[in-house]
């Protein structure tokens, strides 16, 4: 098979819903795997009333009250109602912008839309464009530019507007 068919099969298999496609020829074989479509995700903090906790009760004979077994808050969870944040979709390096000579795509202080681009995840040599799926101001840019990043991980710090 020749690079041209290989990459008219790309192209192909983009446009359509197909999420893999495996070609054999002889000896060749050749298996295409579509990126899963991109979903920015945000996390908004519970909405549950605080508790007070039960006092501690009286140390016996020397033995001292057992340690709280509370969780410690998440070290990036949004400092109110009004804060989310974006995380990355899939496993890739993180752009700012479409190319090194180009701008930025957001800065903090920029208002954004819904189905603005927000940044690029580069997965397999596949350019995936991240929008934003709420409108917004950016906080904070929670990573630096072309950095490795995992699923799940916090990008951007948004307050919703």
């Amino acid at each position: 098979m020749e690079y041209k068919q290989i990459q008219e099969l790309i192209k192909v298999i983009n446009k359509s819903n197909i999420s893999e496609l495996t070609i054999e020829e002889g000896d060749f074989k050749i298996t295409i795997k579509q990126a899963q479509t991109t979903e920015t995700h945000y996390v908004m903090p519970p909405q549950q009333p605080q508790l007070m906790a039960p006092a501690a009760p009286q140390a016996i004979a020397g033995v001292a009250p057992a340690a709280s077994t509370a969780a410690p808050a998440p070290a990036a969870a949004p400092a109110n109602d009004k804060q989310v944040i974006i995380k990355s979709p899939m496993i890739g390096t993180f752009y700012r912008s479409p190319t090194p000579e180009k701008p930025v795509f957001v800065n903090v202080g920029d208002e954004i839309n819904v189905g603005q681009v927000l940044c690029i995840i580069e997965a397999m040599k596949l350019f995936n464009e991240i929008e934003s799926e709420i409108k917004g101001k950016i906080i904070k840019v929670l990573i630096d530019d072309a950095s490795p990043v995992e699923y799940d991980q916090p990008l951007f710090l948004v307050e919703i507007a």
